[in-house]
């Protein structure tokens, strides 16, 4: 089983930049996924959910209008479409999928915005 981020980086404030998620050696369609983020010294934060068809979204408060989730199931990939960004966003992102109490998780990318 894996998950692998990739698409993190350095970003000016009011940048985007799109994050994705490969999954494998678990079907990961049946699967809902998350994005979740942890600052410098801060714990794991919930970004955005999405369902295992891709129907429902949820996002926090924080990036709500300015981040979005996506997935491919054909692909076997989720994204994380952030647009806008502040100094704030900068964190270590996380995909993790879940489904009955079982939770899988990747490595993380880092996204730093930066002037």
């Amino acid at each position: 089983v894996q998950l692998v981020e990739s698409g993190g980086g350095l970003v000016q404030p009011g940048g985007s930049l799109r994050l994705s998620c490969a999954a494998s050696g678990f079907t990961s369609s049946s699967y809902g996924m998350r994005w979740y983020r942890q600052a410098p010294g801060k714990g794991r934060e919930l970004v955005a959910t999405i369902s295992s068809a891709g129907g429902i979204t949820t996002y926090a408060p924080s990036v709500k209008g300015r981040f979005t989730i996506s997935r491919d199931n054909a692909k076997n990939t989720v994204y994380l479409q952030m647009d806008s960004l502040k100094f704030e966003d900068t964190a270590v992102y996380y995909c993790n999928a879940f489904l009955n109490g079982v939770d899988y998780w990747g490595k993380g990318t880092l996204v730093t915005v930066s002037s």
